[in-house]
Parts: C-alpha cells; structure tokens; sequence
C-alpha cells in the first residue's frame, strides 16, 4: 500500500487562525472534526438519481470525476442531481474536489456527493479540504475508507459563514475576470477569421463601407481577400497565395546547440510550452546532455506533440529548443510578426492535425506543415495585421495575469484565515 500524508494542526499555534473577523476575536480556539461529521455522502449517484419534474429550458452540464469535467450538454429531464444543492463533488480515486452549486447529470461511479450537514457550511467545508494534503495511493478508493476520516479545524457555524461568504465573493471577482478573458479570446478567434482569407471562392464583390470605420468590410470574400481589411490597404488587391515552406516565406530551423549554454529560462521543450497559445514557463530541469535547436528572438516555436494543444510561442529571446519542438524562421517575403499568426491559429492547428500521426500521442508532419496554403500581402500591411493582434495579445497577457494574481491573493487569504497545518 502507498504510504499516505495527512494533515494536522501545529500544536504550537494552536486551533486560532492567524487572521480572524473582529466579531469573533473572542470566540476561542476552533473544534478539530472528522470530515464525516460535519459532510453527508448522498445515495444514491447522480448518474442513478430520477428526476421527472426538471423542466430547465437551458442545456444541464455532464459532469464527471475529478475537476468537474464538463463532458458536454443534456436536454434530458430524467437523472439530473438538482436537488440538496450546493454540492462538493469528490473524486474517489484521485481525491479532486470541486464545487457545483448548479443543476447537473453524472456520468461516472467515481463521483461521490457531499452534502453539508446541519451545523456546517458548504464552502467552508470545500475550501477547508483544499488545505488537506495527501498523498493519493493507487487504486484506492478514497472518500469511505480513509479521507472521510481525516480532521479539519472549523469554528462555530456563523464564522464558517462569514469565511465562506468572504472566499465566495472573491472567487466571484475571479469568475468574472475569467469571463472576460474568454470574452477576448472569443474577439481575437474572430477577428482573425476574418483578417485572414480563406479558401472560399465567390463573386460577390459588394463593399460596406462609413468614413469613420477603419476596417473595409464585404458581406463576401474571394479566395486571396480577406473579409475584414484596413482601408488604407484596400487598393492593395489580392493577397499572393504561397506555401509555408515557400523559400520566401519561411523555414524550418535546424542549427544546434549544445547544452551547456543553455539554462532553464532559455531551454524550451513541449513540457513547459503552455496550451492555447499562452507562451512558455521556465523549465523545472535541464537534460544532462544533447544536442538542441537554436532558435533566436522572433521564431516561431510549436510543440509536434499533441498539436491540438496549441502550444505555439513566438520568442523574444536566444535559447535552444528540444527534438519535440519545430522552430520556424520567416524569410525575406514574411516579416515575423505576420508569420507568427499564420501559425498561432485555430487553422493552422486543425491543418495540422490532419495529417498527424499516431492516437496517444499525435505528432504533426513536418512536410504537410511546409505545404500549408498561406495568403501573403504587403509587409505594410503584415506590419499593421501584426500590431492589431499583439495589441491584442497582450491585454489577454495581462488580464490572464491579473486573474493569477487574484488567485495567489485568495490563496495567501486562506492561510491567515485557517489555522495553519502541518505534515505529518
């Protein structure tokens, strides 16, 4: 059997948390509890619950284990969980945990419901369990034998309260910030279908246009002409139709470099490439040895495994890249900045995919990729199509940042507001 770890209380500190609401600095230490002493496990599973009177004319989530994975959408009326809500919704192989305070359908005999009872309050309950730390053994199960088990320190039920009202409106801040952030994402997928042509062919020519918008719009497209074009570029004419591997538009790089001049901020592998386009992190280790691909600042770096990851990264420093990773460098025709939305979009990645090879572990063809269809226009008006997109980027850059730090203030929040644990 695994060898687990627990949580528990610092006797030193004591069962008073750092941080506490002035109307209850006198109320003492907190109560140390079992976790089924204060949670319901409700019967039966939601995947076996019958409801007939649910008649909701929005589409109810799939749910299943772990992180509240949302597998799709039901129009059913019959086996939704809607009642005894809010929820925590427990894992019972990998100990994940999430809050759900809407109607929803499982789909998994892993997914345990956990109901507060009368004296407790369910977000409390849920947060206090992000602070249980343990170590998940293999195939066990988890929420009956050993978890339910395991002690938490909580006060009286108005101060849980009063925590979890707290905790609930900064993670509301989050959600809200978070909804946003997609609400950019969905903005820049649009519009860059549209700066972008695309391979269908019409006659229609019709042009809309005000004196004060920026954009020439057509209710159409040709094939080598965008949708949506700057208007100072619309006597330009058609885009010149090329292929990624053309030798004026780009390359695949294969320069090496050794790893002794590389370190964790500048060595790039598919392990710390970020998904959906968001850049890299610094890696956790170095190989102790290997030959890499040198890369310099402007390439385009994708990682070949699992394309639909999305990890693509223009950069904006010298390093060297691993096996995993295909770096592409423009040529004379394609300014840089262009050639990183050719490759840092939706299209490029399902082009990609098409041709990939292997289930598990997918990897794309490096000669499909040479043979993808790209449109080219002006380097004045790749220059002007790049500056819109990185000023793009970079207000999604720093509203994704902005929701990390929120993150890492409620996460500090948290420590001053429970009493501190140790492992043991």
């Amino acid at each position: 059997m695994s060898k687990k770890k627990k949580s528990a209380l610092s006797k030193a500190d004591g069962l008073i948390p750092e941080l506490r609401f002035p109307e209850f600095k006198n109320e003492g230490e907190w109560e140390e509890k079992e976790l089924d002493y204060s949670l319901d496990y409700l019967q039966p599973t939601p995947y076996l619950v019958e409801s007939t009177d649910y008649n909701d004319k929005y589409k109810t989530p799939v749910l299943t284990a772990g992180k509240s994975f949302i597998l799709g959408y039901t129009n059913e009326d019959k086996g939704i969980f809607k009642n005894n809500l809010p929820v925590i919704i427990f894992d019972d192989f990998t100990t994940a945990t999430q809050f759900v305070d809407f109607p929803f359908k499982g789909k998994s005999s892993a997914m345990k419901i956990l109901k507060a009872k009368k004296d407790a309050d369910i977000k409390f309950l849920f947060e206090s369990m992000q602070l249980i730390k343990y170590e998940v053994g293999v195939h066990q199960r988890h929420w009956i034998s050993i978890f339910s088990k395991l002690k938490i320190p909580a006060p009286k039920l108005n101060e849980q309260q009063k925590i979890a009202s707290c905790l609930s409106s900064l993670d509301e801040v989050i959600a809200n910030h978070s909804q946003k952030l997609e609400l950019l994402k969905d903005h820049k997928k649009g519009l860059m279908q549209n700066l972008f042509p695309t391979n269908s062919i019409t006659n229609d020519q019709l042009r809309i246009t005000e004196d004060n918008d920026q954009f020439v719009i057509r209710n159409s497209q040709t094939r080598n002409l965008p949708k949506v074009r700057f208007k100072e570029f619309e006597k330009n004419g058609e885009w010149v139709e090329k292929k990624l591997g053309d030798k004026d538009v780009a390359f695949i790089v294969n320069e090496k470099t050794s790893i002794s001049k590389l370190n964790i901020e500048t060595y790039i592998s598919t392990e710390n490439m970020l998904p959906d386009f968001t850049g890299v992190s610094a890696a956790s280790k170095l190989p102790p040895t290997g030959s890499f691909t040198k890369f310099k600042i402007g390439d385009i770096l994708i990682s070949n495994i699992r394309p639909y990851l999305k990890k693509v990264w223009k950069s904006d420093k010298i390093g060297g890249a691993s096996n995993d990773v295909i770096v592409f460098r423009s040529s004379s025709g394609v300014l840089s900045e262009f050639l990183e939305f050719l490759i840092k979009n939706e299209t490029f990645i399902n082009y990609v995919m098409e041709s990939a090879k292997g289930v598990k572990m997918p990897r794309g063809d490096k000669d499909s990729m040479l043979n993808y269809p790209v449109f080219i226009p002006t380097k004045e008006e790749q220059i002007k199509i790049g500056s819109c997109l990185s000023s793009l980027d970079e207000i999604i850059t720093a509203q994704t940042e902005k929701i990390e730090q929120l993150k890492h203030h409620k996460k500090g929040l948290m420590q001053g507001l429970f009493p501190k644990m140790i492992d043991i």
